[in-house]
């Protein structure tokens, strides 16, 4: 299936999900302020009533939401939750940003391939929260960024874009971080860009492909 349909004009409608300090959702909001990205930001949902994101959508004039486990410890509750608020604002996308929490069926079953996380790492490689610091002790030589489709397991959904960075021989893991991060802020708005204009297509097979 397509993932809005082809041929669809209108901004296509983003319901972003985050745990920290919202720099993903920060290149969102700034992609689309720029008119660089036909999308909108209905609402922002956070697991932490403490994450700085949630200042950033405020500030962004961007509704917010949020479900802390001390609240909302049954996480499929918690999810019924989020699906139920995010139909209600017309989402067409779930955009996972540095959201620290596994989706599960009340959230894939309203929104089907249309949940998209991102991952600091080339998957199936170094999967996991700790995947920058993984990737760093291993001493590999390149490892990047990928954006998929969110699945009943963690980071192994189908992909839809990577993007390789070849690592300097000198860095530490914190400059290892602050590059990968920089390369998240250009590649997730990119592939929210390919969403909104119909491109990427999900077959039969689950695999994923995306128009040139």
């Amino acid at each position: 299936m397509s993932a809005q349909g082809a041929g669809a004009r209108r901004p296509i409608k983003l319901g972003v999900l985050i745990s920290g300090s919202g720099t993903n959702l920060q290149a969102i909001i700034d992609r689309i302020a720029a008119g660089a990205l036909d999308a909108t930001i209905e609402m922002v949902i956070s697991s932490r009533p403490s994450a700085y994101g949630l200042k950033r959508a405020e500030d962004a004039g961007i509704q917010t939401m949020t479900l802390s486990k001390e609240i909302y410890a049954d996480p499929i509750q918690a999810d019924e939750v989020i699906a139920t608020a995010l139909r209600a604002r017309g989402v067409d996308y779930v955009i996972m940003a540095g959201y620290m929490r596994m989706v599960h069926a009340p959230i894939l079953r309203a929104f089907e391939n249309h949940v998209v996380n991102l991952h600091p790492a080339l998957l199936p490689s170094f999967k996991g929260a700790h995947a920058i610091q993984d990737a760093f002790d291993r001493g590999v030589k390149v490892t990047g960024v990928t954006v998929h489709f969110a699945d009943d397991r963690y980071d192994c959904g189908p992909i839809i874009a990577q993007r390789a960075l070849s690592v300097g021989e000198d860095w530490s893991v914190a400059e290892l971080e602050e590059h990968i991060h920089t390369l998240e802020h250009e590649l997730y708005p990119d592939v929210i860009q390919l969403l909104s204009e119909g491109r990427v297509h999900v077959g039969a097979d689950g695999r994923v492909s995306v128009d040139e």
